[in-house]
């Protein structure tokens, strides 16, 4: 299984649930651990196109060398729709959603499918998102992805608006998302809330506490996930 997260200190946070020692790889654009517990961690980068790039690159390695990965799980910390999402609390995605990736129109703001094109929803497997969120005691729902991280209650309210059950945000989910299916590779994501969507107030994060949550959470995903059959997509 490949864990892609954003930064390196994600992909810490990770490994400290994963007790197995880890050798690095090198990739194009991007630096692979392999651990000894079966779990590849990506440092994928920051956004979705580069974390787009960076799993295409892992996915594309080790299909050639004939060990294909069975779970993709895009992994970190984001934000948090309150009171839904507390800061502290994970989230795993039923959907997977690109929230800025449209049009802007005198009406108000289009998805790219509604000007007849692209995707901007990728739906994990029903099987693996009730696994993981029995193990982690998560909660369940959209986790929107932005390429501009939300900074006002007035676009808080109005992604809310957008996606009645949308309970978190982050950066990176789509790009890993899109890439995953176009290698026909089931994706999750879990996100460990640090901060509030809505206005930015940096005295309000609590990126510690997420990166605990992110930890303790993969200590119970990791095992849990191993009974998991990445054939049953239902």
């Amino acid at each position: 299984m490949l864990v892609a997260t954003a930064v390196p200190v994600e992909r810490d946070a990770v490994a400290k649930a994963l007790p197995a020692p880890a050798e690095e790889v090198r990739l194009p654009g991007a630096a692979l651990c392999r651990t000894g517990a079966g779990w590849d961690l990506l440092v994928a980068g920051v956004g979705p196109a580069l974390a787009a790039a960076s799993t295409a690159a892992a996915l594309t390695a080790a299909a050639l060398a004939g060990r294909p990965y069975g779970l993709v799980v895009s992994a970190g910390i984001g934000g948090g729709f309150q009171p839904d999402a507390p800061v502290g609390s994970l989230v795993v995605a039923d959907a997977i959603t690109a929230a800025d990736l449209g049009a802007e129109t005198a009406d108000g703001f289009l998805p790219v499918t509604e000007l007849g094109f692209g995707t901007v929803t990728h739906r994990p497997p029903d099987s693996a998102v009730r696994v993981a969120a029995e193990a982690l005691g998560a909660r369940t729902g959209t986790v929107l992805t932005v390429s501009t991280v939300t900074g006002t209650a007035a676009r808080a309210a109005a992604l809310r608006a957008r996606h009645p059950g949308a309970l978190a945000e982050g950066m990176e989910g789509f790009g890993v998302a899109e890439t995953a299916a176009a290698h026909g590779v089931p994706v999750l994501e879990i996100r460990a809330v640090s901060n509030p969507v809505g206005p930015r107030d940096r005295a309000a994060w609590r990126i510690g506490d997420a990166l605990a949550a992110l930890t303790e959470g993969f200590g119970k995903l990791a095992p849990a996930l191993e009974s998991w059959n990445p054939h049953d997509h239902q």
